[in-house]
């Protein structure tokens, strides 16, 4: 009775180990997946700088003006874009500094989520660089300058003369 109680347990012993590695390979390869599932549905639109400029061509013919708008909910922050507006070609890679300050006295974390008008803008916006795809923590007092990076495709209808692209950080500090 006990050897084949102690082959039942080895059996379950190799059971474990093999299920262990395969979900260890599976973590692994998660982060690829992710990204490839991210690039197939444009979810992030991440781009590389160098991606931009080797396929999509700047329209000189066309000025967009761009609006930037910058909030914060439930947060003691100051948030800004250092600058308001901007006009650009579509096709032409932009850079947007930001500036983020906790007034509190404690440090804290929070996520961006932006927002964009027209709604279908973000078929168009192609970003390569935003603070807006991690939690930033900033400590008490702390200022922070913050780029996004990124070009308007353009394919974006002819009709369009401006869009806004707002950021609003929202606390990830449950109960503070």
């Amino acid at each position: 009775m006990t050897q084949s109680v102690t082959k039942t347990n080895l059996t379950m012993l190799k059971k474990l180990l093999i299920f262990t590695v395969v979900m260890f390979g599976f973590g692994y390869a998660l982060v690829p997946m992710y990204e490839k599932f991210c690039e197939v549905t444009g979810i992030n639109n991440l781009l590389q700088p160098d991606v931009v400029d080797k396929n999509i061509k700047v329209d000189t013919t066309r000025l967009i003006a761009l609006e930037l708008d910058a909030n914060v909910r439930g947060l003691p922050w100051q948030f800004r874009p250092l600058q308001a507006n901007a006009k650009i070609h579509p096709g032409e890679s932009i850079e947007i500094m930001y500036e983020i300050k906790n007034d509190s006295d404690l440090e804290m974390s929070a996520q961006a989520i932006p927002s964009y008008s027209p709604r279908f803008l973000e078929k168009y916006l192609k970003k390569f660089e935003c603070f807006c795809f991690t939690k930033q923590t900033l400590a008490p007092g702390e200022v922070r300058q913050m780029p996004v990076k990124f070009v308007i495709d353009p394919q974006l209808p002819a009709d369009i003369s401006t869009v806004t692209i707002s950021y609003t950080f929202f606390s990830l500090d449950a109960g503070k």
